[in-house]
């Protein structure tokens, strides 16, 4: 239980510093790759909930523990939970595919924007770093 509790707060911490990442993009830059983060047009079962006020951010960060706790245990299968590269490589790499589920959808951004893809793909990037440096201090507690 105390690991859970643990990974909730990496993925709280780390979603937080992946909306925070792509926010700053989207005031800074006029980007809005920050919209994807929560859009669920794409997924029928949650198309109708995205209209409920805060489901969207709900939804991110759901989905963020739930990629957390499953990276995690896969990593751990293979003796690799304790290093930062592979939290990088896979979120950065997953969500350079999952961008274009943009396509599925008229909210921006559009799936065809490279820089667009590049804000998302480099927010990601740091969301691994966050959760392998959290995670490889938690073990590190723990050991």
């Amino acid at each position: 239980m105390r690991l859970l509790y643990k990974l909730l707060i990496t993925s709280i911490v780390s979603g937080t510093v992946l909306a925070g990442f792509l926010k700053v993009v989207q005031v800074s830059l006029n980007n809005d790759a920050y919209i994807l983060l929560f859009n669920m047009d794409y997924i029928p079962l949650l198309k109708k909930v995205e209209k409920i006020n805060g489901s969207g951010y709900v939804f991110h960060f759901v989905f963020c523990f739930v990629s957390v706790v499953s990276l995690f245990h896969i990593a751990k299968i293979v003796q690799l939970e304790k290093h930062i590269a592979v939290y990088v490589i896979v979120f950065t790499a997953g969500s350079g595919m999952l961008y274009f589920l943009t396509a599925l959808t008229n909210q921006p951004p559009s799936a065809t924007s490279v820089i667009s893809w590049l804000y998302w793909v480099v927010a990601h990037a740091v969301f691994g770093i966050v959760v392998g440096v959290m995670i490889k201090y938690w073990l590190k507690q723990d050991a």
